[in-house]
Formats: C-alpha cells, sequence, structure tokens
C-alpha cells in the first residue's frame, strides 16, 4: 500500500514538473486555444514578431531628423560588416574625420565624410555615379541619396529583384519601390560603396523571403475599389455635379463649392 502511494506521488511530482510554465518575459501575449480536446495536452509556442521589429529589421534607425546618413552609414558598418558600432559613435566619427564646421552648417553628412571615417576604419570605398543598369550588377549594398517625401534623405540600397528595388531605410524601416519609382526619387545617379576588403561580409543585409512579399500599386487601388466601389463612384458623381452646379450658377463660386463639399462629406 506505501508502495502504491509512494509510486502515485511520485507520478503527481512528475505530471506537476513537466506541466509547469515558466513566467513569460514583459511585453510577450499568450494566447491559449483548445485545439483537439483529449486524454493529451498538446501545447504549441508561437513567437509573433511585432510589426515594427519585422519592419526595422537589420536597419538602425536615425535618432535625429538629420542623422539619415549617419544612420545609414552604422547600418551598413553592423549589418554588412559586422562593426558593432552605435549611431553615436558614427556620429562621432564622422565629426571627427569629416568637414565638421560643414556638417554643423548644413546639418547633415556627406558621402565625402563617410569616405574619410570608413578610411580610418581601415575599410576601403568610394563614391560613384551610376545608372539604374550599373546597379542590377551590384554584388555589395550601397548607400544612395533619394529625394523622397519632399527631403533628401539617405538610405542604403540592399539589392535589386524582378524590377523593384529594396531599401534599408533608416526613417521608415525596410521599403521597396519599382525600378521607375526608384530613378525618380534617384538624386544625381550617385552612390556610395564600403568594400570589406579581405574578410568575408557579415551581409546580413542580403534579401530574404519575407522582403519579397509586397503588394503592388496597382493590386492595392483595385483590391480599394472593389471593397468600396459605391462610395467611389457615389464620390466622384457628386464631385461631377457639383462642379456642374457651380458653372450654372451665376453666384457659384469656388469657395462655395468647397463648403458644399466639405459638408456632404461630414
Amino acid at each position: 500500500m506505501l508502495l502504491v502511494m509512494a509510486g502515485s506521488i511520485m507520478t503527481l511530482a512528475m505530471v506537476h514538473e513537466a506541466t509547469v510554465v515558466e513566467p513569460h518575459e514583459r511585453g510577450v501575449v499568450v494566447i491559449e486555444q483548445n485545439v483537439d480536446p483529449g486524454p493529451v495536452d498538446l501545447r504549441t509556442d508561437v513567437v509573433v514578431e511585432p510589426l515594427v521589429e519585422q519592419r526595422y529589421r537589420n536597419i538602425v534607425r536615425q535618432a535625429y531628423d538629420y542623422s539619415c546618413g549617419s544612420a545609414a552609414l552604422t547600418t551598413v558598418l553592423a549589418y554588412y560588416l559586422g562593426r558593432n558600432l552605435n549611431e553615436r559613435q558614427v556620429m562621432e566619427g564622422l565629426l571627427h574625420y569629416g568637414e565638421s564646421e560643414r556638417i554643423v552648417e548644413r546639418r547633415a553628412f556627406s558621402m565625402l565624410d563617410m569616405k574619410r571615417l570608413v578610411t580610418a576604419l581601415g575599410y576601403p570605398s568610394g563614391g560613384f555615379r551610376a545608372t539604374v543598369d550599373d546597379l542590377l550588377d551590384l554584388d555589395h549594398p550601397a548607400i544612395v541619396p533619394i529625394h523622397h517625401a519632399g527631403f533628401k534623405h539617405f538610405v542604403v540600397l540592399r539589392a535589386i529583384r524582378d524590377g523593384r528595388v529594396y531599401l534599408a531605410d533608416p526613417s521608415v524601416g525596410n521599403i521597396s519601390f519599382t525600378l521607375a519609382q526608384f530613378e525618380e526619387k534617384w538624386d544625381d545617379n550617385v552612390l556610395f560603396i564600403v568594400f570589406p576588403g579581405s574578410e568575408k561580409p557579415f551581409d546580413s543585409l542580403e534579401l530574404k523571403e519575407e522582403d519579397l512579399r509586397f503588394v503592388d500599386d496597382q493590386t492595392m487601388t483595385l483590391l480599394a475599389r472593389q471593397q468600396i466601389p459605391a462610395f467611389h463612384e457615389a464620390t466622384e458623381r457628386r464631385i461631377q455635379n457639383l462642379l456642374e452646379r457651380q458653372k450654372n450658377n451665376p453666384d457659384g463660386s469656388v469657395e462655395n463649392t468647397r463648403k458644399q463639399l466639405h459638408y456632404r462629406r461630414n
């Protein structure tokens, strides 16, 4: 009898120990779902990565409005060359080796400043003028200046695949444009490349399967119209009617039409 009780106690202890769940880290969300109720309890752990982490994977986010250049260079140094540097250290290096007075004056870093710093770090580098066709043959990530959303901005060109340009943007994360869109934004057709030299690159900037998942602009427009076709058509008709009414109404004015549009939208 005692042996049976001892065996039962040992079994219960083993089951309890096997089912004890360690406390989760702060910020982890746990969702419990009964999948297949039965004699055996099944548990599956799935790690869901936040969207913001996916978007900024292997990118150094710029700390200041004017620090896209230092963040782009830090991204290349960290995730292509494997140098354990943060943006502040790179900014201090750029100020030390670059044209500090001009940096302060224009509140931005230049490719020349970048070249002087990476030369001091022992890496060969260069600024080049190129064409889109030249970019297709690149086998290194490159820092390129673009005009985007009304600003000049430095981003890291990761690769071009199937007519699409994939960028690591220190401001908004991993993004992509069509070749035509990128060509319009590319400033002065210049780029800056840091070469790994004799060392094998770390190359965490290489494209992965998840980077290739995007929805093109035409598909987005088509899906939107499929979801709200009635609203889209009604809005067009409403605007057209108001414009026609303005033509026929001698007292009609642009301001009056704007008020009518605002009233009808609300």
